[in-house]
């Protein structure tokens, strides 16, 4: 056996008994006294993993004695009840991981971590794992990324599919909102509040509370509300408030497919039955009168604030406190798209008062998605909260503002860097200003796809190059979000495909109804094809009202806030582009 050289030791053995004594014995038998410390002595981490048909599902743990630990999840797997029954039905396989440097709290972040990872991959149906030990400060924390790369690395020569390369799995929706991350200060008071919260409202039989969670985009409202949602589930079964009622409802059904992915992974579906749905059919299953215990709502700011075709009330949001004793929501103001989202200033302080009232409200102030200098942030807050232009920052962190003379270059620009392994979720996106239509074929018989048109350059739309794959593809991309499948580095974006997802950089293209008049950036809805934005709304007083400039200027800015590591911008209005060429001092592409 070689010597460990401060690198991670790795073992794969057969998952039973009988391989778990010869590789004690191997261990004990080598004159490498290090490994056998490591092995032996040390906290471990390990994996065991098994194919479930095509598909992988996996139990990470960490033990001060790993042999004796597997012993035990051993004298489980006869129970066919348990998890480690399908050790011995599937030919399992177990990594033990060790190094000289693993102490208690290194490998239950490492633990924590793996978790994390292997949420994420696509091959792994089912993490059996129940719960997490997050870790706080603790000597060698600054050890954690490269031991843990390191690891993830000698893993992933063992089996790819099982550990996919680090950059797939950061740049997937469902490690984006999971659950597992390690959240910063104001996530983690945020979370413990609402748990006491949800908690004092159950023990009180105080019904109705409202936790009223705002924050802008960018601010961690969907990893807070995902974390919080999980480990409600985790609280109640320690104290033994079994079994809780908890739904988690987004109205945007991209969202709701990644959730449903996490409860699925994590067993909550299997335990609980469905916990994920859409705000309309959570509605249609629950009764005023049978209230579940908590209502979670993502991006709050999407509910129905009157009825459609599917929808036959006025307020999906009281609709939806009527039916649980507690509802949290995560709301942003400035990502309502649609008329039908639109809130009266009255309403919805009346509904932030309430909560304010019973010290139900938290605001998130941190920007966590743009890794981005705060004048850079501020630049993109000037442009689309108060149509200002100003000069383009140079940000010291290497967030990239650039500006394109055209949409050739862009273009070029953007699939560059989404076919670059290490930013590879990146995406043009488009205001709603060219026609599209996902139930009706284009009118002009020479146009094959919806279009966003501009001079000779053209692109389809989202969902138009999906009808062109095979059978087979198209299963393959089923459970991926719009930016996550490969076809679309050939598509446009909009708000339906990329609302409440990050890119890596975001390639937008302002269209005709982003213009710049008088030192000034004017929305022109008369320019729009988001008829759900530029139509009247009713108000509660029975007038008619447009708010199509509102909208759209909130339009542009869930598109300007999507990239983690860069904004690039064409704008088809000549003075506006020719303005933020003049604001980039000239540094752009012309």
């Amino acid at each position: 056996m070689k010597d460990l050289k401060l690198e991670p030791i790795i073992y794969k053995i057969e998952d039973n008994n009988v391989s778990l004594d010869k590789f004690e014995q191997q261990i004990r038998e080598t004159k490498n006294k290090k490994i056998q410390d490591v092995i032996l002595d040390y906290p471990t981490v390990y994996i065991h993993n098994w194919k479930n048909a095509d598909d992988y599902e996996v139990y990470i743990g960490e033990s001060n004695n790993v042999v004796q630990r597997s012993k035990q999840h051993y004298a489980y797997a006869k129970r066919e009840e348990n998890w480690q029954n399908s050790l011995i039905k599937n030919n399992a396989i177990l990594y033990i991981i060790g190094h000289e440097h693993f102490n208690k709290s290194l490998t239950l972040d490492i633990e924590n971590r793996l978790m994390l990872y292997m949420l994420s991959v696509a091959r792994i149906k089912k993490i059996h794992n129940q719960k997490r030990n997050p870790q706080n400060k603790y000597y060698t924390e600054n050890e954690l990324d490269n031991i843990f790369r390191q690891v993830w690395s000698k893993l992933r020569r063992r089996d790819p599919l099982l550990f996919p390369t680090e950059s797939s799995i950061k740049d997937s929706a469902v490690y984006k909102a999971s659950p597992l991350h390690k959240l910063t200060p104001e996530q983690e008071s945020a979370k413990e509040s609402i748990i006491q919260k949800v908690f004092n409202s159950l023990d009180n039989k105080t019904e109705k509370q409202l936790i009223f969670i705002e924050g802008e985009a960018g601010t961690g409202k969907t990893v807070l509300n995902s974390s919080t949602f999980y480990e409600l589930f985790e609280k109640a079964e320690e104290q033994e408030i079994s079994p809780i009622q908890c739904c988690l409802m987004v109205n945007h059904d991209e969202q709701v497919t990644v959730y449903k992915q996490i409860a699925q992974k994590l067993g909550l579906t299997d335990k609980y039955g469905e916990v994920v749905c859409k705000p309309t059919r959570f509605i249609n299953m629950h009764t005023v009168e049978n209230p579940i215990d908590v209502a979670f709502i993502d991006e709050a700011h999407l509910l129905l604030t009157q009825g459609d075709q599917s929808y036959k009330g006025v307020n999906q949001l009281q609709d939806i406190i009527d039916r649980a004793k507690v509802t949290v929501i995560m709301f942003d103001e400035n990502q309502v798209l649609t008329t039908q989202q639109f809130w009266e200033a009255e309403i919805l302080e009346k509904y932030r008062s309430i909560a304010i009232k019973a010290g139900n409200y938290i605001e998130l102030k941190r920007q966590l998605r743009m890794d981005a200098d705060k004048e850079t942030i501020e630049w993109i807050d000037e442009f689309t909260k108060n149509q200002k232009l100003n000069r383009i920052p140079h940000d010291t962190k290497g967030y990239e503002i650039k500006v394109f003379a055209n949409p050739e270059d862009l273009d070029m620009e953007i699939e560059r860097k989404a076919n670059n392994e290490k930013t590879t979720l990146s995406r043009l996106v488009a205001t709603y200003d060219w026609e599209y239509s996902s139930t009706r074929a284009p009118e002009d018989r020479l146009k094959k796809y919806w279009e966003v048109l501009i001079g000779k350059w053209h692109k389809p739309w989202n969902y138009e190059l999906e009808k062109e794959l095979n059978r087979t593809d198209k299963r393959s991309i089923k459970s991926l979000s719009w930016a996550e499948q490969p076809q679309t580095i050939k598509e446009v974006g909009s708000t339906f495909t990329i609302q409440g997802f990050d890119l890596n950089y975001v390639g937008v293209i302002l269209g005709p109804s982003v213009r710049y008049k008088n030192g000034k950036i004017i929305m022109d809805p008369g320019e729009s094809y988001n008829h759900k934005a530029i139509r009247n709304r009713t108000l509660s007083d029975g007038t008619k009202k447009k708010f199509g400039e509102f909208l759209i200027q909130n339009e542009v800015r869930v598109l300007m806030t999507r990239g983690v590591k860069g904004l690039y911008i064409y704008a088809c209005d000549d003075n506006l582009r020719n303005a933020l060429l003049e604001m980039s001092n000239h540094s752009a592409i012309e």
